[in-house]
Formats: C-alpha cells, sequence, structure tokens
C-alpha cells in the first residue's frame, strides 16, 4: 500500500498554527487531485487544503476545532491502484449500522395491524385523532408491539373512541388480554405525561455547540482588548436635521449608477478632517514594545454584520476618497465580506474604526476597541426629539456618538475635544466640503 501523507503547509506570514474549522472528508472517501479535503483559519485568513493527489483517505489526524502546528499531519492518502479496491470492514471507515432490531419489529407490527385493521362502514363514525396526550406518551414508550393485540370487540371500540393505540397498552387479563380498565389506566397516565391546562410547558433541552473559526476568533480577540486595555467611553449628542436633510436631497437628485448615501459616508468625511487636527487618534498602539504608530493616512474600519460574525473591513485613505468614493468602497467591502470573498488586504490595517448598529443601534452603547487602535466611534439610531432653539422647542434629528478610546494613550479630555470637533462638523455639514 502506497501512503502519502498531507501535512500542514506554511501559510505564511510567521504563522505557527491553524484551526481546523472544515472537513470535507472522512475516512474511506474516494478523492480526486486538486479536491478540497478541510479548511483551516489562521490569524489573518481562512485556507483551503487541497488533495495532491488522487486516493482514498485513511485517517484524519484532527477533528473540527482543533488547533494544528504548521507541519503537523493533518491526513493520509491510500494511493496507487489499491486505492481503487472497495474498503472491506475493520479498516476504519464509517459504515452504516443496521437499523435497530426494535425499530424494525415495529415498522413491521405497523403493517401488520393496518392489514388486521377492523373496516370501517358507510355510515360508521371514524375513530378519532389520537388525543395528543396519548401521541405524547407513545413517543416516550419504548413498545414492542405484537402482530395483533388481544382485546375484545368492545374494547377495541372503546379504544378507538378514545383514541388509543393498543399496542402500547399491557393487558392485565389471561395471556395478556387488555381489559377496559388497562386502557383506563393507560389513558390515566397519558393526561399526567400531557401538558398542564396552561399549555405551559419547562423547556429542559440544552444544546452543546462548540465554539470554532471565526467565532472562536472573535472570543478571544474581544476577550484579549478588554484585558489589555482600559476603555475610555464618551457619549455625545449630535443634531444631524441638515445633515439629513442634504443627505435625502443628494440621494433625490444623484446621477445614475451612483451610490445611495447612508450617514456613514458623511461621518467617514467628517472624521477624515477631525483626525488632522487630533492625529493622536489615528493610531496604533503595540503595548509589546511600547511603541505608538501615527498613521498620516485615515484607514477606516467599518464594522460588518456577516452570517459567520462580525469582521472590520477597512476603506484606505479616506482622507483622499470623495463621498461618492466612500459609499462605493463600503457597499463593496460590505457585499465582499458577506459572501466571503473579502481578501486579507481588506480585512487588515485600520486605524480607526466606525462601527453602527443601524436600524438597531439604540440610546447608546460601550463599543470594544479594535485593537491595536486607540479608539472607535459608536454610531447610534437617529431619533425625533424636542430641542430648545433659543425661545420655543423644535422637532430636531439627533443621533448619538458612543465611542471608546485606550485611556492608556488618549486622555479623558482630549477624548471630548475629539468628539465635540466631530460634532460640529456634523452639525454643520457644509465644513465637511471646506478644504481648510
Amino acid at each position: 500500500m502506497a501512503e502519502r501523507v498531507i501535512k500542514l503547509p506554511d501559510v505564511g506570514e510567521g504563522v505557527a498554527e491553524a484551526e481546523i474549522v472544515e472537513l470535507h472528508v472522512k475516512p474511506g472517501d474516494l478523492v480526486r487531485e486538486g479536491d478540497v479535503l478541510a479548511a483551516v483559519m489562521t490569524d489573518k485568513a481562512t485556507v483551503e487544503i487541497p488533495s495532491p493527489a488522487e486516493g482514498r483517505v485513511l485517517r484524519i489526524a484532527f477533528e473540527v476545532g482543533q488547533k494544528a502546528a504548521v507541519g503537523a499531519e493533518l491526513m493520509s492518502l491510500e494511493v496507487g491502484e489499491a486505492a481503487a479496491k472497495p474498503i472491506q470492514r475493520g479498516q476504519g471507515q464509517h459504515v452504516q449500522q443496521p437499523r435497530d432490531v426494535e425499530e424494525m419489529a415495529a415498522a413491521a407490527a405497523i403493517a401488520a395491524e393496518r392489514l388486521h385493521e377492523e373496516p370501517v362502514g358507510k355510515g360508521s363514525p371514524r375513530a378519532p385523532e389520537a388525543r395528543p396526550a396519548v401521541r405524547a406518551l407513545e413517543t416516550l414508550t419504548i413498545a414492542k408491539p405484537a402482530d395483533r393485540p388481544l382485546a375484545a370487540p368492545a374494547v377495541r371500540a372503546f379504544a378507538r373512541d378514545h383514541g388509543v393505540d393498543l399496542r402500547f397498552v399491557r393487558g392485565s387479563g389471561p395471556a395478556g388480554r387488555i381489559q377496559r380498565e388497562d386502557v383506563e389506566a393507560y389513558m390515566t397516565r397519558a393526561d399526567q405525561a400531557a401538558s398542564p391546562a396552561s399549555g405551559l410547558v419547562a423547556n429542559t433541552a440544552v444544546e452543546e455547540i462548540k465554539i470554532i473559526g471565526l467565532r472562536r476568533k472573535i472570543a478571544q480577540r474581544m476577550q484579549d482588548t478588554k484585558r489589555r486595555i482600559p476603555h475610555f467611553s464618551y457619549i455625545e449628542e449630535v443634531d444631524v436635521t441638515d445633515l439629513e436633510a442634504l443627505r435625502s436631497d443628494v440621494n433625490a437628485t444623484k446621477k445614475p449608477g451612483r451610490p445611495r448615501l447612508t450617514v456613514l459616508p458623511f461621518l467617514m468625511r467628517a472624521l477624515a478632517m477631525a483626525l488632522r487636527q487630533y492625529p493622536q487618534m489615528n493610531a496604533r498602539y503595540d503595548d509589546e514594545t511600547d511603541m505608538l504608530y501615527r498613521h498620516g493616512g485615515a484607514h477606516v474600519g467599518v464594522a460588518v454584520q456577516t452570517p459567520n460574525g462580525l469582521m472590520v473591513t477597512v476603506v484606505k485613505h479616506a482622507e483622499a476618497r470623495t463621498i461618492w468614493e466612500c459609499a462605493s468602497e463600503v457597499q463593496r467591502l460590505s457585499e465582499a465580506a458577506r459572501s466571503g470573498s473579502a481578501t486579507r488586504e481588506e480585512l487588515t490595517g485600520s486605524t480607526i474604526t466606525i462601527t453602527s448598529l443601524g436600524a438597531l443601534g439604540g440610546i447608546a452603547s460601550t463599543p470594544i476597541i479594535n485593537a491595536p487602535e486607540v479608539a472607535i466611534i459608536g454610531v447610534n439610531k437617529i431619533a425625533m426629539r424636542p430641542v430648545w432653539r433659543g425661545s420655543a422647542f423644535e422637532p430636531r434629528k439627533i443621533m448619538n456618538l458612543s465611542s471608546s478610546f485606550d485611556h492608556r494613550i488618549i486622555d479623558g479630555w482630549e477624548a471630548a475635544e475629539f468628539i465635540q470637533h466631530l460634532r460640529s462638523l456634523l452639525e454643520t455639514p457644509a465644513k465637511i466640503f471646506m478644504e481648510t
């Protein structure tokens, strides 16, 4: 037998291990060269492992959720002519077990009962549907039904009228004959097993879900961030009435082919302008080397909810993009993240992050910093509120900004000044388009 061992390849950039997130084969499967055998996840990306040859899977060394070191054996293939032969029992392959004997007997008994079922004549009332309580008890009963339960015709009629299947009733008469009392006792037990009159039933189910892949990466990253970074949160109201009026007008008159504008592109442009005056917010802090890297370019991370969990896409050089370019890039990256086609370059390198819950934005939040960044801006929902405007209350559109800062690098006063400057830009949207 020729055996070929498949090892975890070096995926580059100093990665020492990877997590097994998918297994596409099992022992005994035939594979062709190029077929995807498994998928592994590193800190940077998910990588598929193809088969280097045609053969049969002999063994798999890891399970989904386990981590493997670079160079470790993932699985082995039997290659050559022997791989084309059918696998015999006992070689470790998955073999479907025969059905339980009692299950087969029960199925046969049901068929026999149907053959012997008493006919229903014209005008005769049909048996009512089995009572819910009876059905509930039947699902909890391990029955060994006979070909045909022993019972007098009157007992059969009584059971049929009350929706009781005699195959599940234990008889107390001679030779196991079922008496009326047996049917009544069975009905009593069924009523006790049924749900209470209120219809409320205690749910004692416990579902075990192993946290693997992206969700485990998110969990580990959030835990590490909260443990290492002392967060300082600051929440401020922003009057976006004028901004919303501008956005609505621009969307109504935009050229064909341009994306619909949300608040996000305006916030990105305002953020890029504010960072010119507060460059300490546009930084990444390496706390292992005590080095702070301030960036000239605003590489804005945008948190995107995907079917697999939260991902942060990165709009590079937002300071050099127009409102329309920011909107188009956010749309493109969001679609790539949700489809799973986003590249490593599109998911790394952010210097400050925006997180928004959209219509679910709530009144306020305390977002967790996207380490090693030092600031994150949280967007809450827009709500109409009465605002005192000097002589009277007016209805105004108010949106809260909930932001968090790394208190090791950013002082509270600096954070407040930064948010107030950002607020002034959003409340007077013409400033966003003025170069100073």
